[in-house]
């Protein structure tokens, strides 16, 4: 989540490029709204793609507009609600607003790469969470197919996909929450397809 239309601030393309190379060398694929172009509401896109991801990584800039960093925090509104990972990158000059105050936040200065490895780290650390609070509570599906997503989406391994899968087969669902969970599993196999078809 950042400032996408031009001209982008110099910092900000340092920043990008910087944080590009670490998450490649985790395998993470970075996501913003002008990845693809759907043809349809731009919230309803931002929306999708929050629904989609492990987490969120906001950078901000002070040469940036009021609009957009209030955009951005928007964003990470949603995607905190969601029980996303987020956190922002900023530069030394950029205010935080009040209701984010304790938001965690790295500064982009020479510690940079270590700060944004510690915060990868943990991120990976918690796929094994969510695997284990997924088999904690198989009594409880959706809790289950919640963590198990979480886990896919961090690691980006197929075990937890499969396991989604067989435990959408054999439960019975609401119609809601088996909307949701299809919706997942159908967008998810499009990705890998498209993934394939690229490769």
């Amino acid at each position: 989540m950042t400032q996408l239309g031009l001209p982008l601030p110099s910092k900000l393309e340092e920043i990008r490029k910087d944080l590009s190379k670490e998450l490649v060398k985790r395998d993470f694929s970075e996501l913003d709204a002008n990845s693809y172009i759907k043809g349809k509401d731009f919230l309803s896109k931002i929306w999708r793609q929050v629904l989609g991801v492990p987490m969120g990584i906001a950078i901000i800039t002070e040469e940036m507009k009021l609009t957009t960093i209030s955009n951005i925090f928007y964003e990470i509104g949603v995607l905190n609600a969601l029980g996303k990972e987020t956190i922002v990158i900023k530069t030394k000059g950029v205010d935080i607003p009040s209701d984010f105050i304790r938001t965690e936040y790295i500064e982009y200065d020479d510690r940079f790469k270590t700060k944004i490895n510690k915060f990868l780290d943990q991120i990976d650390e918690l796929a094994d969470h969510y695997e284990l609070m997924g088999n904690a509570l198989e009594a409880n599906p959706v809790l289950t197919i919640d963590y198990y997503k979480r886990a896919y989406l961090i690691s980006g391994k197929p075990v937890y996909f499969k396991k989604i899968k067989k435990i959408q087969r054999i439960e019975t669902f609401d119609y809601q929450t088996r909307f949701g969970i299809k919706n997942f599993l159908a967008t998810e196999n499009n990705r890998r397809k498209q993934e394939t078809n690229v490769s």
